[in-house]
């Protein structure tokens, strides 16, 4: 049998593969499922900051609707992460339970773009028993005047204050939208990451042509949307002191061995475990196991970045974009 173990935000993984925040990683009979067919971490479902908010606005306005007819009341009023009926209560329950009943690395999951409601949470989930948190703070910013270097310091500045308040390793999922991704990361570890997830997948923008309205749709990958991550996995390979996870694109045992040559220490996944369920763990663990026996790899830790920017014979293949060449040597 290969050694399939990898190391991932200081944990020791029992193989590359881990599942991504889905709603298959929001079912604890789902998640056991996962690590039944070989799954080595889960990313559970995200706690979204949107829903927290919303329900801390709808209690804060029931109680304070008459509390300037009585200001002593104001001192009762309890601090809003108190509360058992919020959403981010059920979350850390969730992560209790989950961590009682399996055996692998659970990663609990931030989706958000401020870092002063963040905080408390994050504690939260430290002390819920998270082995690791990963920030989603990919923001679309609508207004003509924000500049560009204002959001990505309003990225830097969540990670910088998240990290100071937690002792748990960190991730940041980013997006590849940054004008440069590789200063991009760099200032992210800087700031206290200490992994970067290769990339984030945002939702697809519709529009609903009957009800006139927009819509937003989830955004499932094929192998095709693995270009982007392969590219800077090899890029930011040995480059900074942080673990790297291939996250877009995974859907084969053969986009896993990509990722892990390219420099990825760990491959995240969501849209194929979706569409053929959480057996498909197994069926790529085995893929994975096959192949490497044929080419006589023992590790993967063999394998690491061995066709990254740093080691391939074709670096031209990351570093330009040249789509006539590509075109001159399409089969």
């Amino acid at each position: 049998m290969m050694d399939l173990t990898t190391t991932f935000l200081g944990l020791k993984l029992r193989n590359p593969l881990i599942a991504s925040a889905s709603p298959l990683t929001g079912s604890l009979e789902s998640i056991k499922k996962l690590e039944d067919n070989g799954i080595a971490a889960v990313i559970m479902h995200s706690l979204f900051e949107e829903e927290i908010n919303h329900e801390i606005r709808q209690i804060d306005h029931f109680l304070q609707l008459h509390s300037n007819s009585n200001p002593e009341a104001l001192t009762y009023l309890p601090n809003e992460v108190e509360f058992d009926n919020l959403h981010s209560e059920h979350y850390l329950e969730e992560i209790r339970k989950v961590k009682e009943a399996v055996d692998i690395p659970i990663i609990a999951s931030l989706n958000g773009v401020s870092a002063g409601g963040w905080i408390k949470y994050a504690q939260k989930l430290q002390e819920a028993g998270a082995d690791a948190l990963e920030l989603n703070i990919t923001y679309i910013p609508t207004s003509m005047e924000m500049e560009g270097h204002m959001v990505e310091q309003m990225y830097i500045d969540t990670v910088a204050q998240v990290k100071e308040h937690i002792s748990i390793p960190l991730n940041v999922k980013m997006n590849a939208y940054f004008s440069n991704p590789a200063n991009m990361a760099k200032r992210f570890v800087e700031a206290g990451a200490d992994g970067l997830s290769l990339f984030d997948n945002p939702t697809r923008a519709d529009v609903d042509i009957e009800l006139l309205t927009s819509l937003q749709r989830a955004n499932i990958t094929t192998s095709a949307n693995l270009s982007e991550t392969l590219r800077w996995c090899a890029i930011l390979y040995q480059k900074l002191p942080c673990s790297l996870c291939a996250n877009t694109g995974i859907h084969s045992a053969e986009d896993v061995l990509k990722a892990i040559m390219s420099g990825a220490d760990a491959a995240a996944f969501t849209s194929v475990l979706l569409m053929k369920g959480e057996e498909e763990v197994s069926v790529i663990l085995n893929n994975i196991n096959d192949w490497m026996e044929k080419h006589e790899y023992v590790s993967i830790t063999q394998m690491k970045g061995s066709i990254s920017l740093a080691h391939t014979d074709n670096p031209s293949a990351y570093e330009r974009n040249s789509y006539r060449y590509a075109l001159q040597h399409y089969r």
